[in-house]
């Protein structure tokens, strides 16, 4: 006859394997995830980087005494694609900084503000800024998700020894935390 405590050792041990394949795939799956959500921004990222030098060559026409503004786009936007995860990201927030700049500099020349190149870049950044702030919602909430069932009872004992780690969300600039002051 088997031994009762040896069917029950047995039991125990498969259902402590069982846990821990499905737990070990669902933290594969919240890293896929996490991963498919950073290429997401990638992509816009890299649909701002193609638009960029055209909204450059449109505004260095009109404002020739802006080449500062122009230089810091142009730094930005190699920064964007040859840097490491983290420089990307400064060079994002770089971006999105010297971009309200030079929307901004349409003000002060006519002109341009009245360019219909300029306006359909102008329009087609505006969009891609509306995808690149989904995105990075997106690959927040994705890690926030990925964060909460790793750092779970007893999951994060798995977690730990299967080597997944945290991961951290992406942070705005303390510039943009910032309220605007509003002046009439």
């Amino acid at each position: 006859m088997i031994h009762v405590g040896l069917i029950i050792g047995i039991a125990v041990i498969a259902i402590l394997v069982i846990y821990a394949i499905v737990t070990y795939n669902s933290l594969i799956k919240f890293r896929n995830w996490i991963q498919e959500a950073w290429s997401q921004i990638d992509v816009q990222l890299k649909r701002r980087h193609d638009l960029i030098p055209n909204l450059v060559n449109t505004v260095k026409g009109y404002a020739t005494h802006e080449k500062e503004t122009l230089e810091k786009v142009i730094q930005a936007r190699s920064q964007l694609v040859s840097g490491s995860a983290q420089d990307r990201i400064d060079a994002d927030n770089e971006i999105q900084q010297t971009l309200k700049s030079i929307f901004a500099l349409a003000e002060s020349y006519p002109d341009l503000k009245a360019n219909q190149n300029f306006l359909s870049l102008q329009e087609e950044l505006t969009s891609t800024e509306n995808k690149v702030a989904y995105s990075r919602q997106l690959y927040n909430k994705t890690v926030a998700e990925y964060n909460i069932k790793r750092e779970t009872f007893p999951t994060i004992i798995l977690a730990n020894m299967m080597n997944f780690k945290r991961q951290e969300q992406l942070e705005i600039p303390e510039a943009e935390r910032e309220v605007p002051t509003v002046e009439f």
